[in-house]
């Protein structure tokens, strides 16, 4: 038996004539349907199935319920179609086996319903863009059945927390807060001048968050070479090509320096805990977050999904005085795990493995962390300033520390310098206070948190971290949770999208200088003028550590501007009998006018753009003629 699995925000269905001699008659209820956010089961009977029975059925459905668990919709749609073999059982062979797939899929705990059998039927069908929104599947009677968890094995690969379920009953009121402190109903809040924080507002509130069309970074990621879908792993894992690791590494490299610039010490610790640790316990059921478990030993284990566990069991063993406060722990975790919803899934916006920057800082008491939240959030504030992206800021309180400190709400609001969208929730579910992000858009109008601070009034205590006051008394100190960037990969996600949006509009996407795979190209007019131009990047390289290529293939000029543009190279080089004669480099900016330079006034002006962001060599050969393809 053939199956296709397609998830569908929609299907509609209807029976036109018949297929088949003496189909199955027709009723109002069955010549038609509608279904949405369903798991549609195209299925095709096969003559090798005429023996199969319930036995095949069973296995079929067992498939179908493996695919409903990873894409979580609401309800199964089996679709009888006959275009998925080419050697198809008789028709009432067929029809029993659908009626026994029926029968079987009661067991599904979703609504069940099917098209007719022995029709020619017209159907609208909208798929939904994630991974695993397409899938097939074969089944005979010689097929393992699915497989059941080893002996001793945790009963479920994902744990859901009791944050995550007391999430769903959060009771929360929505205001803007405007940097002169007033607090508006959100309701109420003229948006009309500013339709990007319409969007956000509207985001946030509506709470969706499953995937539809594919968003246009995931071309861009894919076409560019920089990172790809990873067949052979679990959804929301990627494989980066060496361009994409180059921008990762880039990001990765600023974000630690601005950490280190605030006061943290660079730490690394495990990446999986034991699930029956009792503090760890208690704090996997105060973070909404879904994990993923193995085993080891008949032990359970947790893969961390932050940085949280291993810095907070670091700060229970150390020794700290008053004076050592703040004290600040940095990781930046290149795995880090979270068991997302299939559906939820979406390039590189929400993924199951990530790369995140975690700082955690020790206070001494509530002044103490308002006054570091500060720094924090204006490191924030300027990561996204200096990415170039346009960003909105979200800030989660919990009603009564908001009312005790409404204040220092408003000097938030002064920072960002517009108005900032609050979400004040009458009772604590979570173990902070207070958390802000910040908030780029994407083309489809999703916001996506980047940066993100937070106060946390529990986990000191849980993990028994103390220090020692000038008293000589014991104290638990207060703890902020910060990821300066956010995720990596969200920021690689960021930046396409944003770049994308600008294309829509009829602009030229670019890369800041300093992630640019490639910052400056030079392109021989012919081969005669390869070693010339040659000998001007290396000198280039030599003086300045940009990244600088050649495109020394057999091409003519125009198609190697036209690549050059493709991948956004900043700053492209023209070199031919002209240029070597004159000495003045023709230069294209993808910015600004095509100017003649020097190769003096080129490397001011690449050094200018670099500014103090941090340089990495090329990832792959400087010559374009010796590259490989890697997605043909």
């Amino acid at each position: 038996m053939k199956l296709l699995f397609v998830h569908a925000d929609h299907l509609a269905f209807e029976a036109r004539k018949p297929a088949i001699k003496s189909p199955p008659p027709l009723t109002p209820e069955t010549a038609r349907g509608e279904a949405k956010e369903a798991l549609v089961v195209f299925f095709s009977v096969e003559e090798q199935d005429a023996t199969g029975g319930d036995e095949l059925a069973r296995k079929a459905i067992a498939e179908v319920a493996d695919v409903l668990s990873q894409v979580k919709a609401e309800r199964v749609v089996l679709y009888p179609y006959a275009h998925l073999s080419n050697r198809l059982a008789k028709p009432p062979v067929a029809q029993d086996m659908g009626e026994r797939l029926r029968n079987a899929a009661s067991s599904l705990g979703v609504p069940v319903s099917s098209a007719p059998f022995g029709y020619y039927k017209a159907f609208t069908l909208q798929a939904k863009g994630h991974p695993l929104s397409e899938l097939s599947r074969t089944v005979s009677l010689d097929s393992p059945a699915a497989p059941a968890p080893p002996a001793g094995a945790p009963k479920s690969v994902q744990k859901e927390s009791e944050a995550l379920t007391q999430e769903k009953k959060l009771v929360s009121s929505w205001h803007i807060l405007t940097p002169d402190g007033t607090l508006h109903k959100a309701s109420e809040f003229d948006t009309s001048q500013d339709p990007g924080f319409r969007a956000f507002f509207a985001y946030e509130t509506e709470g969706k968050r499953a995937v539809g069309e594919e968003p246009p970074h995931v071309r861009l990621m894919r076409s560019m070479e920089l990172v790809d879908y990873e067949p052979g792993s679990d959804a929301g894992n990627f494989r980066w090509y060496p361009k994409g690791q180059l921008v990762k590494r880039l990001l990765e490299e600023k974000v630690s320096s601005v950490v280190s610039q605030l006061g943290g010490m660079r730490v690394e610790t495990p990446i999986m805990y034991d699930y029956e640790h009792p503090a760890l316990k208690k704090y996997l059921n105060r973070f909404p977050a879904r994990q993923y478990v193995l085993q080891s030993d008949d032990k359970d284990f947790f893969l961390r999904f932050a940085a949280c566990f291993g810095q907070y069991l670091i700060f229970h063993d150390m020794v700290i005085g008053e004076r050592d406060l703040p004290a600040r722990l940095y990781e930046l975790t290149h795995y880090s795990f979270r068991r997302e919803q299939s559906g939820e899934l979406s390039g590189l916006r929400r993924l199951r493995t990530f790369t995140m920057p975690d700082m955690h800082t020790l206070v001494s008491d509530v002044e103490g962390a308002k006054a570091e939240y500060l720094r924090q959030f204006e490191a924030c504030k300027q990561w996204v300033d200096d990415l170039g992206m346009q960003f909105h800021v979200a800030i989660r309180f919990v009603r009564s520390f908001f009312d005790e400190n409404r204040e220092f709400a408003t000097s938030l609001a002064r920072i960002i310098g517009r108005p900032i969208l609050l979400e004040l929730w009458e009772d604590r579910f979570f173990y902070f206070v207070m958390k802000a992000e910040f908030h780029p858009l994407d083309t489809q109008g999703r916001a996506a948190a980047l940066g993100t601070v937070q106060i946390d009034v529990e986990n000191a205590e849980r993990f028994e971290i103390h220090y020692s006051a000038s008293d000589g008394t014991r104290k638990t100190p207060m703890l902020l949770h910060a990821s300066i960037s956010g995720a990596i990969e969200r920021n690689v996600y960021a930046l396409l999208e944003d770049q994308a949006g600008r294309m829509a509009k009829g602009a030229k996407a670019q890369w800041p200088f300093w992630l640019a795979p490639t910052q400056v190209r030079f392109l021989p007019v012919s081969d005669p003028h390869n070693a010339g131009a040659e000998k001007l990047m290396n000198e280039l390289v030599a003086r300045t550590g940009v990244r600088v290529d050649l495109d020394d293939r057999v091409e003519g000029i125009g198609r190697k501007i036209r690549d050059a543009e493709r991948e956004w190279v900043p700053l492209v080089c023209v070199f031919g009998e002209k240029e070597e004669a004159s000495g003045k480099l023709a230069v294209r900016s993808r910015d600004g006018p095509q100017v003649e330079m020097s190769l003096d006034e080129l490397c001011a002006a690449v050094t200018q753009r670099q500014g103090h962001n941090p340089m990495l060599p090329l990832a792959l050969s400087a010559r374009l003629s010796q590259r490989p393809i890697f997605r043909g």
